[in-house]
C-alpha cells in the first residue's frame, strides 16, 4: 500500500482491492446486484439474513451515548444515513449494505460535515472519523471528493432529498455552542424521524416513490434484463 503519489503527497484514499461492480456493461444497478446476487449468497454462508444495516456500522455511527453522530432510515427498497449537520443529499443504498459501500457514505458524508461546521475552529471541535473502514484507509480529508466521485459517478447510486439542517440529537447544536460557534436548528420533520434506528423496515413505514425519469429507466433495465 503506497500513502504517498508519485509526486510524495499524500493520497486521500488508498484502495487495497477491487471494490467496483461494472454497472457501466451491465443490466443490473450495482445497487440490485447486492440485493439480488450478494445478499442471498450471504444468507446461505452464514445460515441467517444479515441485518439491512449492520451492527459494526450501528457502532462506528454511534461510539457512545454522548457522541452519535447519524441515524440510520430503513426504506421499502433502499436504506440511507444521515449524519448529523451533513449538507448533501444521502445516498439510496442498497438494502444490505456492504462494509466497503458504507464506507464510501460515511467519509463522504461526515467529512462534509466536519468541514461545514468546524473546519475555522479550534482542532479539538473536529469530529472524529475512523481512517480505516473496509477495503479504504480515508488519508486526508480531501477524501469525500474521491467517495463522492465513486459513488455518482462509478457506481451510479441515486440520491435522496435534502434534509438540512439535519441534528435530530441535537450533537451539531450542542457542539457548536461548545465551541462558541453560531446557533444551528434542525428541521423537523416527524412522520419521518418516528421510523429512525429502526431495526427492520416495517410494512407501511417509510417508501421514497421514483421519479418520472428513475420509472423511465428502470423499464429500459428490465426490458435488457429480458432481452
Amino acid at each position: 500500500m503506497k500513502k504517498l503519489d508519485s509526486k510524495g503527497e499524500r493520497r486521500s484514499v488508498i484502495f487495497w482491492l477491487s471494490v467496483f461492480h461494472q454497472v457501466q456493461e451491465s443490466p443490473y444497478s450495482y445497487c440490485e446486484f447486492i440485493d439480488q446476487f450478494v445478499y442471498p449468497v450471504s444468507c446461505l454462508l452464514k445460515r441467517t439474513p444479515p441485518p439491512r444495516i449492520s451492527y459494526d456500522m450501528r457502532k462506528i455511527l454511534q461510539l457512545s451515548k454522548n457522541y452519535k453522530i447519524d441515524d440510520w432510515y430503513l426504506y421499502q427498497n433502499h436504506n440511507i444515513i444521515r449524519i448529523y449537520g451533513c449538507e448533501l443529499c444521502p445516498s439510496r443504498l442498497p438494502r444490505y449494505v456492504p462494509m466497503r459501500l458504507f464506507a464510501l457514505e460515511y467519509y463522504r458524508q461526515l467529512i462534509n460535515s466536519d468541514l461545514t461546521h468546524f473546519h475555522s475552529a479550534k482542532k479539538k471541535a473536529h469530529l472524529k472519523f475512523k481512517d480505516h473502514l473496509g477495503p479504504f484507509i480515508m488519508n486526508k480529508k480531501e477524501g469525500w471528493q474521491d467517495a463522492e466521485q465513486i459513488l455518482k459517478e462509478k457506481l451510479k447510486l441515486k440520491r435522496s432529498f435534502w434534509w438540512v439542517p439535519y441534528d435530530l440529537d441535537g450533537f451539531i447544536i450542542a457542539r457548536r455552542v461548545k465551541y462558541r460557534l453560531t446557533a444551528y436548528e434542525h428541521c423537523k420533520i416527524p412522520p419521518i424521524e418516528q421510523f429512525h434506528n429502526q431495526d427492520e423496515w416495517v410494512q407501511g413505514t417509510l417508501v421514497e416513490e421514483l421519479t418520472q425519469e428513475e420509472i423511465m429507466e428502470q423499464n429500459v433495465k428490465d426490458l435488457e434484463k429480458n432481452s
